[in-house]
């Protein structure tokens, strides 16, 4: 039940400029969002973001955005109505490509095949509208959900507080930035722990 490194992705929701002087604790969650970001790079986990209209709410801050393969723009409150699940899964291998002078097929190496990562880690904004709501179509989807609270929020503490009560009730697991890193790791002989000791001080 312990989080995997090699079997985690993670997604980064609507961290964007304009919300955050109306969230919860937003110095704290945002600067959790901007750890997470950095240790899932330096263990290259796939790390993607979403922004929910940022013509109207900006884009997510640099320290943030930066590490992101892609960011999702969206006006649906769940990123998986805009896509975010083809993302999320590997893609097929290619079929090799060669001509005249290629090795014949029998001497070709085969490909591998591209690893699933069905664990993703979620931060993000606001808990009980997009997190909620992507979360949710991702458990539908078979995805494994693990919601790291204290990178997460909402305009309430209720409207926040539910979330984590539904999500937890519909199979989500709910951690912390804090167990997360430690998971991801799992040992202070891994050349990443120097990096951990850094963030948390």
């Amino acid at each position: 039940m312990l989080l995997q490194a090699d079997e985690s992705q993670l997604v980064l929701v609507d961290f964007q400029a304009r919300l955050k002087p109306a969230m919860l604790d937003a110095q704290a969650v945002w600067a959790n969002a901007a750890r997470l970001a950095t240790m899932a790079k330096a263990l290259q986990l796939p790390i993607w973001g979403t922004e929910q209209n940022p013509s109207r709410l900006g884009e997510m801050p640099p320290e943030i955005r930066g590490h992101c393969r892609q960011v999702l723009a969206k006006m649906h409150f769940s990123a998986v109505e805009e896509g975010l699940g083809e993302w999320l899964k590997p893609e097929p291998a290619q079929a090799p490509c060669g001509n005249a002078r290629s090795l014949p097929r029998h001497l070709q190496k085969p490909q591998a095949a591209a690893q699933e990562r069905q664990t993703i880690v979620l931060a993000g904004c606001e808990a009980h509208v997009c997190l909620l709501q992507t979360a949710l179509d991702l458990l539908e989807d078979e995805f494994e959900v693990w919601v790291v609270t204290d990178a997460c929020s909402s305009r309430t503490e209720r409207n926040r507080d539910a979330a984590y009560d539904r999500l937890a009730g519909a199979g989500a697991e709910l951690v912390t930035t804090e167990m997360v890193a430690f998971e991801w790791i799992r040992t202070a002989e891994h050349p990443d722990f120097k990096l951990l000791q850094t963030l948390f001080k």
